[in-house]
């Protein structure tokens, strides 16, 4: 038992230990592909950012070539009107929102300039390339500690030769200011890779440990930081605040039209998250299914031990009869003759039942086939009337309608036997007002001997269904048939039949149905027993027949007497097909 208890106690942990690992497999999937996408979504988040940055700097570019064309600036190189110079590019700088704009020789000597303040960016190698024909840029800190990004832009004299530049400096402080705080974290490295730009101000001027010891100027001790890779993605795990995530995504994007790199900071937990719940999910349902095999396995051996208990209980039964076999033995005879009763009764029972069979098919046959040999039978003392009153054109008309119904009889065997088999022929499409008309036709003489009242409400148009003519007419005729037994005796008979759509209605006035839930069962019969038609068989016929159709027909009680429905399956060209 101990064995047996340690065994499953085994069997459970590896399985346990089995979903575990799909666990940890379907969580790094999930994961791996979280982080795709929200890489996906963070390049293009750094790529906004980096064009809105890229173009609120195209200004100040801008700027500087358009003041490079001033008449003024070729004036003041020349060693002109400096003063008013210097207001024009104040005036300027003002509109602008400049930090400063200077102007200088080739050297680099400054001429003028908006505002006596240093700009705080080393401008000689960006007058360098202006005077080499070229667009140059930089940046750098004021001594006031603001952070500037400046263009210098080379200033042509009349023979195309550059007598000078002009820089314009902007503060980058205005230009963050509609963007701080916004997600995901975004900054941009200068080129001694350390944070110049960004949404978040904690890090401005924060450089990777490797290049720097992870100071932040003025503000503090350095800030934790570990990286590491986690297939094609780069991690930073970082402790850096509220408003910065403790693990993000890293991602890069070259801007070399100002000199700097684009990086963005994704937080990676929502990607957790989600692969949390994934993993959790596939656990909860391996779990689930490991739980019912498991009560299902125990039940198993539950059972096996309870067979095991019984068949020790046989065995000792056994040997206590075993010992008194002696006393038995006389009784041998008395067995022996037993068992030839037994064997003659189980013969009489396989006798009594092929017996049954047979007039089940007999009184099914008899039924179906009694309304055609009633009207062969009208048909036929119809036409020997016609031929005594020397018509030979209504008699040839009744002969041929006996012909019909006997060819009518043959279909209506050759269905009862499918039916018996369960076999169906394929449906066809069927005229359901035409079937309906050719049901009352036939049993008209017999409506009209009960004095019955017959409501039809048939629509003018056909109406094509799924089914087959003989069979939907072998239902129809029943249930009439049924209907008109119904009210006999009755002081009012009256028969209601109408088609709308698909569905076919027939309501009579007798006493109802007393049973509705057993009125398709076989041999089930509200009539007198003995009378001729009261086998209980035809609505159980009709039943097959339509459900074979794949329509439905139900029975129960009107306010007035007994109701069927008969509702069939409209046919499509898809049936055709």
């Amino acid at each position: 038992m101990t064995s047996g208890l340690l065994r499953r106690v085994s069997v459970v942990l590896a399985f346990v230990a089995v979903v575990a690992a799909a666990a940890a497999g379907v969580w790094r999937y999930g994961y791996f592909q979280a982080l795709d996408q929200l890489s996906r979504q963070g390049a293009s988040d750094l790529a906004l950012a980096s064009d809105r940055l890229t173009g609120q700097l195209q200004r100040y570019r801008e700027l500087a070539v358009l003041v490079a064309d001033h008449p003024q600036v070729g004036a003041v190189l020349a060693g002109e009107d400096v003063a008013a110079a210097e207001a024009l590019l104040l005036e300027i700088a003002d509109k602008t929102a400049a930090e400063d704009i200077r102007l200088t020789d080739a050297t680099g000597h400054v001429m003028a300039s908006a505002r006596p303040t240093p700009t705080g960016v080393d401008i000689a190698p960006l007058v360098r390339r202006a005077t080499q024909g070229a667009l140059g840029w930089g940046n750098g800190r004021t001594p006031a500690g603001a952070r500037v990004f400046a263009y210098a832009a080379p200033v042509f004299n009349a023979q195309s030769k550059v007598q000078g530049a002009v820089v314009v400096t902007a503060n980058l402080a205005g230009i963050e200011w509609d963007w701080v705080g916004s997600n995901p974290a975004v900054f941009f490295t200068d080129a001694q890779d350390r944070v110049f730009i960004t949404n978040r101000s904690e890090i401005v001027f924060w450089e990777r440990p490797e290049n720097a010891p992870g100071l932040v100027p003025d503000l503090g001790p350095p800030l934790p930081f570990d990286s590491y890779q986690l297939g094609r993605h780069e991690v930073w795990q970082m402790g850096w605040g509220p408003y910065l995530p403790q693990n993000a995504l890293h991602l890069v994007r070259a801007l070399p039209v100002i000199g700097m790199t684009g990086e963005a900071l994704v937080d990676v937990a929502p990607a957790r998250r989600l692969a949390t719940l994934q993993a959790a999910a596939v656990a909860g349902l391996c779990l689930a299914f490991g739980a019912l095999l498991f009560l299902a396995t125990e039940r198993r051996r539950t059972l096996a031990d309870a067979n095991a208990l019984l068949e020790q209980r046989v065995a000792e039964r056994t040997a206590a009869l075993s010992d008194t076999n002696a006393q038995l033995r006389r009784e041998a005879e008395e067995r022996e003759e037993a068992q030839t009763a037994l064997a003659r009764a189980q013969a009489d029972l396989v006798q009594a039942g092929k017996l049954s069979a047979l007039g089940q098919m007999s009184a099914g046959l008899s039924h179906e086939l009694n309304q055609p040999l009633m009207a062969i039978q009208t048909y036929a003392e119809n036409g020997k009337q016609f031929l005594a009153k020397s018509k030979p054109d209504r008699a040839d008309e009744n002969l041929g309608r006996i012909a019909d119904m006997a060819h009518r009889m043959g279909r209506i065997i050759k269905n009862l036997r499918a039916f018996a088999r369960q076999e169906s022929e394929p449906a066809v499409r069927v005229d359901l007002v035409a079937v309906v008309q050719s049901a009352v036709e036939l049993t008209m003489p017999r409506i009209r001997r009960e004095d019955v009242t017959l409501d039809l409400d048939l629509p003018d148009t056909p109406v094509w269904v799924s089914g087959g003519e003989v069979r939907l007419g072998q239902v129809f005729v029943n249930l009439i048939s049924n209907a008109v037994d119904a009210m006999a005796g009755t002081d009012t008979r009256r028969l209601t039949l109408s088609v709308a759509g698909a569905s076919v209605t027939i309501r009579d006035t007798g006493p109802g149905i007393a049973v509705p839930d057993r009125v398709f069962d076989p041999f089930y019969s509200t009539k007198e027993v003995g009378a001729s038609e009261g086998m209980g068989l035809g609505l159980s016929i009709s039943y097959g027949i339509v459900q074979s159709f794949g329509g439905e027909i139900r029975g129960g009680n009107s306010d007035q007497g007994a109701e069927f429905t008969v509702e069939l399956l409209p046919w499509t060209e898809r049936d055709a097909a």
